[in-house]
C-alpha cells in the first residue's frame, strides 16, 4: 500500500492553478551563505518557483544569471525567485561559487530525494533523466495560491519577459 502511495505522488501532475501552494522547506544559498527556506514564510510576496534539472548545465547557468540580472526588477514587483533542483548543497555551492554569487534562494531537494519537486509534479520518474525534475517555472501569487505553471526542455531557458508581465497582473 505504501508503494502505490509513494508512486501516486512521483506520477501527479503539476500543482493547479488556483490551487494553494505545497509548503515546503529546504537547505538553501543565499549569496553563498547556507540557510533555511521555508515557502510559508514568503506569503505577501509573489513568489516564482524556478525548477531546474542540473547545476552545470548550460542551460541552468543562464537561467540563474537572467535571473540574477533581473533581480531588481522583480524586487520591484514584491516578488523573490526561488531556484530548486535535486542536487546536493555541496554541489550547489561549489557551482554557485563558480557561476554566482545569486542573491536569491538556491534550494537543494536531495534529501529525501526529489521530495518538493514530486508534489509540485516536476520529478521525472523514468526514462532519461529520471531522479531529476524538469524545467519548470511555477508562480505562487501573494496569497499563497499558484497562478501560473510551464515547463520547459531541458535545454530551454524560460523567458523572464513572460513571468514579469504575469507579475504585473498578480
Amino acid at each position: 500500500m505504501e508503494k502505490e502511495r509513494v508512486r501516486g505522488v512521483l506520477e501527479s501532475p503539476l500543482v493547479n492553478i488556483g490551487e494553494i501552494a505545497t509548503d515546503f522547506e529546504l537547505p538553501a544559498l543565499i549569496g553563498g551563505v547556507r540557510k533555511t527556506f521555508r515557502l510559508s514564510e514568503y506569503r505577501g510576496k509573489a513568489v516564482v518557483l524556478a525548477f531546474y534539472p542540473f547545476n552545470w548545465q548550460e542551460a541552468s547557468i543562464q537561467q540563474m544569471l537572467g535571473y540574477q540580472a533581473q533581480r531588481p526588477l522583480m524586487l520591484a514587483r514584491n516578488a523573490e525567485t526561488v531556484a530548486i533542483n535535486v542536487e546536493s548543497i555541496l554541489n550547489t555551492t561549489a557551482w554557485e561559487r563558480e557561476n554566482g554569487p545569486f542573491d536569491f534562494p538556491l534550494c537543494s531537494d536531495f534529501w529525501p530525494h526529489g521530495d518538493v519537486c514530486a508534489r509540485y509534479g516536476v520529478l521525472r520518474t523514468d526514462g532519461p533523466g529520471a531522479g531529476a525534475c524538469e524545467r519548470a517555472v511555477i508562480l505562487v501569487n501573494p496569497s499563497g495560491v499558484v497562478s501560473f505553471q510551464k515547463t520547459y526542455g531541458w535545454e530551454i531557458v524560460p523567458a523572464l519577459d513572460e513571468v514579469l508581465s504575469l507579475l504585473e497582473r498578480v
